[in-house]
């Protein structure tokens, strides 16, 4: 099996943030990796409002921060996870998340969450699992939340 030593996780904000957040700690403690949150928030529907994308990135990161506290004082609190951190930008979501957090920190694992979209949606936009599988160097776990509900809380 292999050992992943950075393992950078793809927040969505949604329903699958809580199954990616538990898969990636729980890998990270198993290998004793680092971990990185990354979350985008997408800038398309704020491009012609002025926005303080700065303002907006560090509300996002405050609010992950708080959805996920009980585990991330966990991880920060588990001797074998060397480091947890989150980071929140804002721009378009499949370029932002591969450019502008993923390739900088240069993981040996991405996670991401699977989010059912309608076949038109899907069609117009992608995904942004599809879009990881395709564009990055590393391995790729997509995780269904449904696969978590059997097991118990770590």
């Amino acid at each position: 099996m292999a050992k992943y030593n950075r393992i950078f996780a793809a927040l969505d904000g949604g329903s699958t943030q809580e199954a990616v957040a538990r898969r990636a700690l729980s890998i990270a403690h198993d290998n004793k990796a680092e971990v990185l949150f990354g979350h985008i928030i997408d800038s398309v529907p704020y491009e012609a409002n002025g926005i303080d994308f700065a303002a907006l990135s560090e509300d996002g990161r405050l609010r992950i921060e708080e959805e996920l506290q009980v585990f991330l004082d966990r991880a920060r609190g588990d001797e074998a996870i060397p480091a947890v951190d989150v980071q929140v930008r804002a721009g378009r979501v499949a370029e932002t998340l591969i450019d502008a957090l993923i390739k900088p920190y240069n993981p040996d694992l991405v996670i991401c969450g699977v989010r059912g979209l309608s076949n038109i949606k899907y069609a117009f936009v992608g995904s942004v699992s599809t879009s990881l599988i395709r564009n990055v160097t590393c391995d790729v776990l997509v995780v269904r939340p449904e696969t978590l509900e059997d097991h118990p809380q770590d």
